[in-house]
């Protein structure tokens, strides 16, 4: 991976309590489009998944919908360029993670931690390489942050198997973080390739 062309977002179904929650959906959006990013989701129409959604294409962005068919008359699907209807959850993952460059959560719920858990899990156990954020709006992610810590002190997360985690304070930070995450690995990718041509 050189560079990100896609971000898969996770995020609640509902809105929350908080306005800033949707104002940062709504934010994020934006900045994906006017960065030419295409926003990668969960397809539905409602909460921050609406929110995001609806941002990134009023900004003229690409947005690819990926939502499983229980789902369609609870999540109401949203009508955007790409909307894949797949037949459980697992192939909904499957091509989330794929189609994706990068993963971003936004506040949400059980099912968002699970799938932001699920790449923290790939990631650990060396299945991918590709940068993981938590958007830390009004602190939502701190008691995440905080358990992580703990398996950390009480060594259940080992040496060797450390979970990277980004952390975005605001909207603003979240892209500038990804980018620089990526960077490395790009570098190295190039070290790889210059290693390969000199030994053909």
């Amino acid at each position: 991976m050189s560079t990100i062309r896609n971000i898969c977002v996770y995020c609640g179904s509902g809105p929350g309590t908080d306005p800033d929650f949707i104002k940062a959906a709504h934010e994020f959006g934006a900045i994906l489009a006017e960065n030419d990013i295409g926003l990668v989701y969960g397809g539905g129409s409602v909460g921050l998944m609406g929110a995001v959604a609806a941002a990134t294409m009023a900004a003229g962005g690409r947005v690819t919908g990926i939502i499983p068919e229980f789902l369609t008359d609870r999540e109401r699907p949203y009508s955007v360029q790409e909307l894949i209807v797949t037949r459980d959850m697992h192939e909904r993952k499957r091509l989330m993670f794929e189609r994706s460059d990068a993963f971003v959560a936004l506040p949400g719920g059980v099912g968002t931690l699970e799938e932001l858990v699920e790449q923290l899990t790939w990631a650990q156990l060396g299945r991918h390489k590709k940068p993981i954020l938590v958007a830390n709006i009004g602190g939502f992610w701190d008691p995440l942050c905080a358990l992580l810590d703990h398996m950390q002190k009480l060594a259940f997360i080992r040496e060797g198997f450390a979970v990277d985690l980004l952390v975005a304070q605001s909207v603003d930070d979240i892209l500038p973080k990804l980018m620089e995450a990526v960077a490395p690995v790009s570098e190295s990718e190039k070290l790889m390739e210059t290693g390969t041509a000199e030994r053909l």
